[in-house]
């Protein structure tokens, strides 16, 4: 395309936190940053002036110390402000927006909502009661927890203990979750009694009952009542209701343990689909400050705004999502189907909380349009400034849909990062033009490149998603990694002392980027590397296809393409539609991008998070063992593909 989808208006990029940090950025260093180009590279070329300015003109509560950086020229090992003192806990509660902090919709089922007051009353005896079981800094909290107010407030109360807190939804199965707390051994656990989703409820006593039996390490279990407002506890050991729990303790404010930069704050997991799940560490002062940047300047929330992200507590999206609370912003938190009752429940939502950034993943806005919903003939949405996507790329059909038929004056940004840095590297501008199927943006003091195989750095190519200079988010390490083996080995063995991610990227000739699929599953035909998303791309826009997924498969000493798709109930693949099928890839991709086999299934293998495992069905295809199934939602899916005739 020759115009972009949108623009901002002058008045917009006048008024965004962007423009102010950059005009704030030139006046305090005496520099003349004239346009993001500018300011980006200012904040790679100074890193450590641009993160400490950010902390001050933020106005985080904490101290920062006197030191920027130890040890900057090293990945991993690099230390960012190692005198430092804050609470994360303390920066979200300090900044919170009058009238509403929390709103709450399980579904159409419970509506909920909390005043600043009634949060950081929760929070203190929480605290308190935290306190009272032993948990103190460094211990861990971990929750089996719906995206829903008391989650936010027993994390915010273990933060301000400095303990380290960790969660997963509660329709994970038995060994997912011990797969994961096992390795962290908490000392308390918050889990609901049952849940919602898509109108039922899933009661999860047995289960839990299932998985305190192999964590020892359990002192209390704290049972949130969600679906009976007073749950039968007596089959869950160690358990006290949520109220029970913290009735002994009066409300009053809360104290704050003040903890160092890298203290963990987070224990995140990779998704476990090649063994027992990477247990990832994040520090309080990393989490705090990306999150921070990300949110006011990439997002241009301001105090008084509505974030909504539709997220679980099982992915990093909800981290991501509840640090709003540092920007004086109202969390706009929903659990269940996204498509309960109807698939109008979070416009809906939107609407009647006036959201000012709706976040949402690549998967459900695809789901929308093949749905057949048009939210903007049915909602208002004139609230909603920004809508963000990621999760998986967002294909360029996607991008005008949204402003075809969601909004067409709104700031679609697709984003991309992950649980490996709790943040993004590529992202949204709010001050610049949105071009169809590009991600915007590199993120402020990110130094993102494209690398070819040969370490080197390229233009206008595909290559590997890498990161040259240390930023704060790194992890701090792997749980029960000593030497930093497992850490070293995940990210850094490729190119020496550069962050290697895992995903096959490129830049477009607008300055934007393009993600297609990861570089562990990129197909190499013939020697020519291929991005699955490039596939996805041109066979989701076909209305027989509801979705596909694509592998390599080993095949007469090289690799030959082999595309399943999943088709519209009914309908069956036909030599006219693998015909279609062909002919669009060829025409809109090479020759070498057209599968050798194109084979229809009932369903496709995802994580819990919603993301496609290429990988497992590539390993299903070869006979190979899918060594955790627990990470995945629905494991029977890859039946499907083992001993397939059509592959022999």
């Amino acid at each position: 395309m020759d115009t972009p989808l949108w623009r901002p208006s002058e008045e917009r990029v006048a008024n965004a936190n962007l423009t102010a940090f950059r005009t704030a950025a030139n006046a305090r260093f005496g520099l003349r940053l004239d346009d993001y180009e500018a300011l980006y590279n200012w904040t790679i070329a100074e890193k450590e002036q641009f993160w400490r300015f950010l902390w001050d003109w933020a106005g985080l509560t904490g101290d920062l110390g006197a030191v920027d950086l130890l040890d900057g020229d090293k990945m991993p090992g690099a230390r960012w402000f190692p005198e430092a003192s804050l609470s994360y806990a303390e920066n979200m509660l300090a900044a919170l927006p009058a009238g509403d902090a929390v709103v709450f919709w399980g579904e159409d089922k419970v509506k909920t909502r909390w005043s600043g007051a009634e949060l950081t009353a929760t929070v203190s005896r929480l605290q308190q009661a935290l306190k009272a079981q032993g948990v103190g800094k460094g211990d861990r909290v971990a929750a089996i927890m719906p995206n829903m107010p008391e989650t936010l407030a027993a994390m915010l109360a273990a933060a301000s203990l400095g303990a380290v807190w960790s969660s997963c939804s509660p329709d994970f199965g038995v060994q997912g979750i011990v797969d994961r707390f096992g390795q962290i051994e908490p000392k308390v656990v918050f889990a609901p009694d049952a849940y919602w989703y898509n109108g039922k409820s899933h009661d999860i006593r047995a289960k839990l009952a299932e998985v305190l039996a192999d964590l020892p390490s359990v002192r209390a279990t704290v049972v949130v009542p969600y679906v009976d407002a007073a749950p039968d506890l007596s089959g869950v050991p160690n358990a006290v209701g949520f109220h029970a729990f913290m009735a002994p303790h009066p409300a009053g404010e809360p104290t704050f343990e003040r903890v160092a930069f890298d203290h963990p704050l987070f224990i995140l997991y990779s998704s476990g689909t090649t063994g027992k799940p990477k247990c990832i560490v994040h520090g309080a002062g990393g989490t705090l400050l990306q999150h921070v940047k990300e949110h006011r300047l990439h997002c241009d929330l301001k105090p008084g705004d509505r974030l909504f992200y539709f997220t679980t507590c099982g992915w990093m999206m909800w981290n991501w999502l509840v640090t709003g609370l540092a920007s004086g912003v109202t969390l706009i938190l929903y659990d269940g189907s996204p498509f309960a009752p109807t698939g109008d429940i979070l416009f809906d939502y939107a609407d009647a909380e006036r959201v000012t950034l709706f976040g949402t993943s690549a998967k459900f806005i695809q789901s929308l349009e093949k749905s057949g919903l048009e939210p903007i003939k049915t909602h208002s949405l004139a609230s909603v400034r920004t809508l963000t996507s990621t999760g998986s790329p967002l294909m360029p059909e996607n991008f005008e849909f949204v402003y075809r038929s969601i909004k067409a004056d709104v700031h679609l940004a697709s984003i991309s990062g992950g649980t490996d840095i709790m943040s993004c590297f590529v992202l949204g501008n709010p001050v610049a033009p949105v071009w169809v199927g590009e991600i915007q943006t590199r993120g402020l003091g990110m130094a993102v490149e494209a690398f070819d195989d040969n370490g080197h750095a390229v233009r206008g190519d595909k290559g590997e998603l890498v990161c040259t200079r240390p930023f704060p988010s790194m992890p701090i390490g792997f749980w029960a990694d000593p030497d930093g083996a497992k850490y070293r080995a995940a990210y850094f063995d490729r190119f020496p002392n550069i962050w290697v991610h895992g995903d096959f990227i490129g830049q477009t000739e607008h300055g934007g980027w393009v993600i297609y699929g990861r570089s562990d599953a990129v197909l190499n035909p013939g020697g020519v590397r291929i991005g699955t998303a490039e596939i996805y791309r041109q066979v989701e826009q076909l209305p027989e296809i509801m979705e596909a997924v694509c592998i390599g498969q080993e095949w007469d000493g090289d690799v030959r393409v082999v595309l399943f798709v999943v088709l519209r109930e009914g309908m069956t693949l036909d030599e006219a539609l693998e015909k279609a099928i062909r002919k669009r890839i060829k025409d809109n991709c090479s020759p070498r991008h057209v599968p050798a086999k194109i084979i229809q299934v009932k369903d496709i293998p995802r994580t819990r998070s919603g993301k496609i495992t290429e990988l497992a069905v590539r390993d299903a295809v070869h006979g190979r063992p899918i060594k955790n199934t627990e990470a995945l939602a629905n494991p029977m899916a890859l039946d499907e593909f083992r001993e397939r005739a059509e592959l022999g």
